[in-house]
């Protein structure tokens, strides 16, 4: 099959999803018509948190803070399965499930002040379920950190030319918020600027890559070096005022990936590569079943839990409009859905067009193909992101740009987005520690300073711990041990706010089964998975198993409080 028709396909899905979707749920649901409400960027105005932000300039920190490394590791370890799951999942979780979760996450938080999803909970549910669902999210989020931390490290690592040009970028960021914000200069003519000026500097990269290696570090001391620079720049970011850095950068970052899909999107349409995967495949060398680990293993892609944080942590401070809401939510996760479909393209049928190639877990390849590249599911798991950088490198290649500076411009690419994401989860996690210091009564926690070393310091205990792969027995940092439970937790968490919203709704009197469907499927999916690492887990490793059980634990108490405030709700309405 030409891979032309998947792109066809998924943009037009998503077209049809915002034009006529969005606008049912805005409508029936959400009500974001309402001109009455005044946004807590408005009402709370204070030049560092909240601030009125334009929703273009708005778009770009959300779509980017979202769309981080996971829609593109995800979709390049699910191509094992073939392309036509993780197309149907792509496509139709982003624009039913993924795009209306991080919408309403977003519109439920204006109308709450601000306040996020789970300090919302102790209203919609109690004040019990609330602590619960924060210590959940304090956990998801110290695993994100370290995650992303790692795959920024290891990326640096491995594309030394992506340094200078990643690097670069955060001066001209911090060039553009004070030409915006201090001088009044519209945002639109800069930012192209910067970003001609980005590409400028990938050239610069390419021709002067800056590796630790060459100054005599091992590869595991150059990358923990570089985990320890990103763990103090995300720290020392999540302090600053969203105008200095965060919002400049991310709306850089937005054009860069605007225009980057659209390069993948026209190499699609010059190289039109067939697709070199099977439809489907359900079985392979040790591979784990299809379902229900394949709507976990793309997450972010389709759903993810994670956008209610940002929704609800950073974005609802900013918005500047409730009717933006729209553009700003659905629009970012579409956003997102266009990546992670660029990203099953290139792995699918991208990477037949890659000759002379390094992979991660093969080493040097003369002519890479499907079948070499997803010949065990070890191998699939390991390579990570390798799938996008070579395969869309190739599609770039098709237009005439140099191979060097097309691998280079996906790199940094893909740094760009999980920078984004891990100076913005740094932020929210600071706002987690201070909601939970308020939960707990714990004056402390409520500073922002002490917060923020507390949202830095465990996750780097998860990249600097080691544990034994319950699979495959070798040693890894406990991040990556436990990046499958971190795919589950991450679309519990998305379940979780989607009941949440079902409730805030349901109260509410609107229509509620576009948000109590995608709840009940991803709850099951979610608890299965859980249950099936717990397996994986019982004679392996008893440290994860506890964790997976304890979050299981968490889920199933929350799942009966909210059913407890259903029946409370009910027995009101009768009497």
């Amino acid at each position: 099959m030409n891979s032309l028709v998947l792109m066809v396909f998924g943009l037009g899905m998503f077209f049809i999803g915002y034009r006529f979707y969005a606008r049912f749920i805005g409508k029936r649901i959400y009500a974001i018509e309402d001109t009455s409400l005044v946004t807590p960027a408005h009402e709370f105005e204070d030049g560092l948190d909240y601030v009125p932000t334009r929703k273009h300039i708005l778009f770009g920190h959300h779509f980017t803070s979202v769309a981080g490394a996971a829609p593109i590791i995800g979709p390049c370890v699910a191509a094992f399965w073939g392309w036509l799951p993780a197309l149907l999942w792509v496509v139709l979780g982003t624009v039913f499930m993924g795009a209306v979760h991080d919408f309403g996450a977003l519109v439920m938080s204006v109308r709450e002040k601000g306040r996020s999803v789970a300090d919302i909970t102790a209203r919609v549910v109690n004040t019990r379920t609330r602590t619960m669902f924060l210590i959940f999210v304090l956990l998801l989020t110290w695993l994100v950190l370290a995650v992303f931390a790692m795959a920024i490290a290891d990326l640096f690592v491995a594309v030394p030319a992506s340094v200078i040009p990643i690097n670069i970028e955060i001066l001209l960021a911090i060039a553009i918020g004070w030409l915006i914000y201090k001088k009044k200069v519209g945002a639109l003519v800069p930012s192209l600027i910067v970003l001609g000026l980005l590409y400028l500097s990938i050239a610069v990269g390419v021709r002067f890559p800056l590796s630790l290696e060459l100054l005599g570090m091992t590869k595991t001391s150059a990358t923990n070096a570089w985990i320890v620079f990103l763990f103090t720049y995300s720290a020392i970011a999540s302090l600053l005022p969203v105008w200095f850095l965060l919002q400049p950068r991310d709306y850089i970052n937005s054009h860069q990936l605007i225009v980057g899909l659209g390069l993948l999107y026209l190499g699609v349409l010059v190289a039109q590569p067939t697709i070199d995967a099977p439809a489907i495949r359900l079985t392979g060398s040790g591979a784990p079943p299809i379902f229900p680990l394949l709507f976990v293993t793309i997450a972010c892609g389709a759903i993810s839990g994670f956008h209610g944080l940002v929704a609800s942590g950073t974005t609802s401070k900013q918005l500047d409009r409730l009717s933006d809401a729209r553009f700003i939510g659905y629009g970012g996760m579409i956003g997102e859905g266009s990546l992670a479909l660029a990203t099953t393209l290139a792995a699918v049928a991208g990477i037949a067009l890659v000759t002379n190639c390094n992979l991660p877990t093969v080493g040097s390849v003369k002519d890479l193909s499907w079948s070499v590249y997803y010949d065990s599911w070890a191998h699939a798991s390991g390579n990570k992101a390798a799938a996008f950088v070579l395969g869309g490198g190739a599609l770039l290649k098709s237009l005439g740009i140099p191979q060097s500076f097309a691998n280079t411009l996906m790199a940094v690419l893909v740094i760009s987005f999980a920078a984004t994401t891990l100076d913005t989860a740094t932020r929210i996690q600071r706002f987690i520690i201070s909601e939970l210091g308020t939960a707990l009564k714990v004056p402390s926690l409520t500073n922002r300073y002490v917060a923020t070393v507390l949202a830095v310091i465990p996750a780097l205990m998860l990249v600097f711990v080691s544990l034994p792969d319950p699979v495959t027995g070798q040693v890894k940092q406990a991040g990556w041990i436990l990046w499958p439970i971190f795919g589950a937790s991450n679309q519990m968490l998305a379940a979780l706010t989607l009941m949440i919203l079902t409730l805030y709704f349901w109260q509410r009197k609107r229509p509620i089964l576009p948000l109590l469907i995608p709840m009940l499927f991803i709850m099951v999916v979610t608890l299965t998975t859980l249950f099936v690492k717990a397996l994986d887990f019982i004679t392996h490793n008893p440290f994860l198993l506890f964790i997976d059980l304890f979050l299981m634990l968490l889920v199933i108490w929350m799942i009966v409080e909210g059913v407890g405030a259903v029946l409370t709700l009910k027995s009101k309405g009768s009497a």
